[in-house]
């Protein structure tokens, strides 16, 4: 097992009170595997991948539970361990490349330092490196891009370019934060490929962070569903869209657009807002905004059940 979390939970202390950001995540990642974890904004995806790279560095954050990378718990690990880890053994993209870029240094700088912080090789090895990495994410002229700062990229550019920073090191470990956010599809392909080509060459597990389906199912080995800081439901991508368990995945697949059959003059979409996380319902978290909801759902809190494909849902427990 490469990457173990058990029970995580991530509370933040503001002035209205104390915030569960994450309450109680479990998950597990086999070497090669490609993780799908969706959700709506706020649910919960980014912070607790944050914590698992340990880059929640708040002093009103505390962070419980246990996160174990290749047998090795990261939780409490002083930060100069972190660091050696970080970039090296796991690596992130982030979801806005132009704030996870240095404005005021070439690409080609940061990435070849990125690679100098973590391996004993010259600059210009190093340089060497860089321009082999933005050929691979595929950069047209990638010795010339190698001088050009992040304002002078497009989007797409941009994000290949920390692509490659994340790839640099052949991280055991990436964890993809919404990779594809604002991007047209034929560079969000692109960026898909490259995924799924790290994998296919260094046998590395991805953690892919998104909020779409459709590239979910694409990409994914399994999916894990978050919603309010906790998991809902999880199971391998064939099951859990052909037998989509909680109403929140049967929500969420819902409002994708038909590939066949009569188009729909009008997609359903999920009623309501995210529950705040400072004033969470009584019982089940999705129960204000669910069809199916009946007496119990406002008194318990289900449980996420055991099993490959398992739902926190009191009609998934009845069934």
């Amino acid at each position: 097992m490469m990457l173990s979390v058990r029970d995580l939970k991530v509370s933040f202390r503001t002035e209205d009170g104390l915030v569960w950001a994450i309450d109680g995540v479990s998950f597990d990642l086999d070497e090669g595997e490609i993780l799908g974890v969706v959700g709506e904004s706020g649910s919960g995806k980014t912070v607790s991948l944050l914590a698992v790279m340990g880059l929640i560095t708040d002093p009103n954050a505390t962070i419980e539970g246990s996160i174990r990378y290749k047998g090795r718990e990261l939780v409490g690990l002083p930060a100069k361990e972190l660091r050696r880890l970080r970039g090296n053994e796991i690596a992130m993209i982030f979801q806005d490349p132009m704030t996870a870029l240095t404005p005021v240094y070439t690409i080609g700088w940061q990435i070849a330092e990125q690679i100098r912080a973590h391996q004993n090789i010259s600059k210009a090895k190093a340089l060497d490196r860089v321009e082999e990495l933005l050929a691979e994410v595929n950069f047209p002229n990638p010795r010339e891009a190698m001088s050009r700062y992040p304002h002078q990229l497009s989007g797409g550019m941009r994000q290949r370019a920390v692509i490659a920073m994340a790839l640099s090191c052949n991280p055991a470990l990436l964890v993809a934060d919404e990779p594809t956010t604002a991007l047209d599809v034929t560079v969000q392909a692109g960026i898909l490929d490259l995924v799924r080509k790290l994998r296919a060459t260094h046998n590395s597990a991805v953690v892919f962070i998104t909020h779409d389906m459709g590239v979910v199912s694409e990409l994914a080995d399994r999916v894990m569903v978050m919603y309010a800081g906790r998991v809902v439901e999880r199971g391998s991508r064939s099951a859990l869209f052909a037998d989509p368990r909680h109403p929140y995945t049967r929500a969420l697949l819902g409002s994708i657009p038909p590939l066949t059959g009569e188009k729909p003059r009008r997609l359903p979409a999920i009623p309501g807002s995210p529950p705040s996380l400072l004033r969470l319902p009584q019982g089940c978290a999705f129960g204000p905004r669910c069809p199916l909801r009946y007496d119990a759902c406002a008194a318990e809190k289900p449980a996420l059940g055991d099993g490959p494909h398992a739902a926190a849902c009191l009609l998934e427990a009845q069934a």
